[in-house]
């Protein structure tokens, strides 16, 4: 019985986990204005990867 227990304790708990984690990346984030003009520009620059995260952290920075 105690084997049983604790296969449908944990069962029940990754369901849990699993349906919690659906419902927080069902809602993405609402873009600001300054982010969606820093990626154009971005674009503009043909920048991708880790520049393209440097360049977006300050470009935001700075329209602030």
């Amino acid at each position: 019985m105690k084997p049983f227990a604790i296969s449908l304790c944990i069962g029940l708990l990754v369901s849990i986990g699993s349906a919690n984690a659906e419902s927080k990346s069902a809602q993405p984030k609402e873009r600001t204005a300054k982010s969606l003009e820093c990626s154009k520009e971005a674009d503009s620059k043909n920048l991708h990867g880790k520049p393209r995260k440097t360049f977006m952290r300050t470009c935001k920075k700075e329209k602030s």
